[in-house]
C-alpha cells in the first residue's frame, strides 16, 4: 500500500508540472484567504486593561498574490524579531526565510527544498555568514490503520 501511494504521488506530481496546476494544489479555502490578503498588511495591537495603554504587538505584509513575506514580533521595547519570506515563482511556495533579531541582524536562514507533491522535502539552516549548520528533512509515512 506504502508503494501505491508514492507511484500515484510521482504521477499526480508529473501532471503538476506548470505553474497553474501547482497553484491547484491548494484548497478553494486557501485560494481565498490568499485572495482576501493580497497587498494587506495586518497590525494587531494590544491594550492594557488597567492603563488603557496600547503597543504593537505584531505585524504582517502581504505580497500582490496574499503571500505573507514578512512577519515582525514587538515588545514593549521594541521589535523582538522580524522573518522575511522569498517564494519561488513557479511553485508558489517558501524557498528562503531570513529571521532578524531585535537589532534587526540577520542571525538565521532556512532555506526549503519541496517534493513534486508539495510537502517539504529539506529545510537547511545556516548561519548569517552562510555557513550551513544543519538539515532537517522530512519523512512523510502514511498508515492504513
Amino acid at each position: 500500500m506504502k508503494h501505491t501511494l508514492s507511484i500515484i504521488a510521482i504521477a499526480l506530481c508529473a501532471m503538476c508540472s506548470t505553474s497553474l496546476c501547482a497553484q491547484s494544489l491548494l484548497t478553494p479555502e486557501q485560494l481565498a484567504k490568499r485572495e482576501r490578503h493580497k497587498n494587506l498588511t495586518v497590525k494587531e495591537w494590544n491594550t492594557d486593561d488597567k492603563t488603557k495603554t496600547r503597543w504593537l504587538d505584531r505585524v504582517k505584509v502581504y505580497d500582490s498574490q496574499g503571500r505573507c513575506v514578512e512577519e515582525i514580533e514587538y515588545a514593549t521595547y521594541g521589535q523582538k524579531w522580524r522573518i522575511t519570506s522569498t517564494y519561488d515563482d513557479v511553485t508558489g511556495k517558501v524557498v528562503e526565510e531570513v529571521e532578524y533579531n531585535d537589532r534587526n541582524r540577520p542571525v538565521r536562514i532556512r532555506k526549503y527544498e519541496w517534493n513534486a507533491d508539495g510537502t517539504k522535502a529539506k529545510q537547511y539552516n545556516y548561519l548569517p555568514n552562510g555557513k550551513l549548520y544543519s538539515v532537517k528533512v522530512f519523512e512523510y509515512i502514511f498508515s492504513d490503520k
